[in-house]
């Protein structure tokens, strides 16, 4: 489950920056995680629960903005979502496209106290 290092790493990302702030906690957190990510939102919500026990995102809020995937033909150069990584061009069936979108894995703000 590498969801488990994700948060592991998200945490180190918000001790990192509270400290720099002078701060002692995260009052809330925003995560931006695309669909093409890799990434298994109901493993994360487990692996966070455990990670963050006795860290400064103990009791944060947590927001997750979920982007879409969104791809580039690289035949036809047509635009589309894409909701799975190997997604043929819905246009020409050409599986050779340029990712746009959605494989972000971010910590978008952190408001600390």
């Amino acid at each position: 489950m590498h969801e488990l290092s994700i948060v592991m790493g998200i945490v180190e990302i918000a001790e990192s920056e509270t400290r720099k702030a002078g701060a002692v906690a995260v009052e809330s957190i925003e995560l931006e995680i695309g669909k093409l990510a890799g990434i298994q939102i109901d493993s994360l919500e487990f692996a966070w629960d455990v990670a963050v026990k006795n860290t400064v995102l103990q009791k944060a809020h947590r927001q997750i903005h979920h982007i879409p995937g969104k791809a580039r033909c690289s035949e036809c150069e047509t635009e589309f979502e894409m909701i799975e990584l190997y997604d043929a061009c819905p246009n020409c069936g050409q599986y050779f496209s340029e990712i746009l979108q959605g494989q972000e894995l971010r910590v978008k703000s952190l408001v600390v106290s």
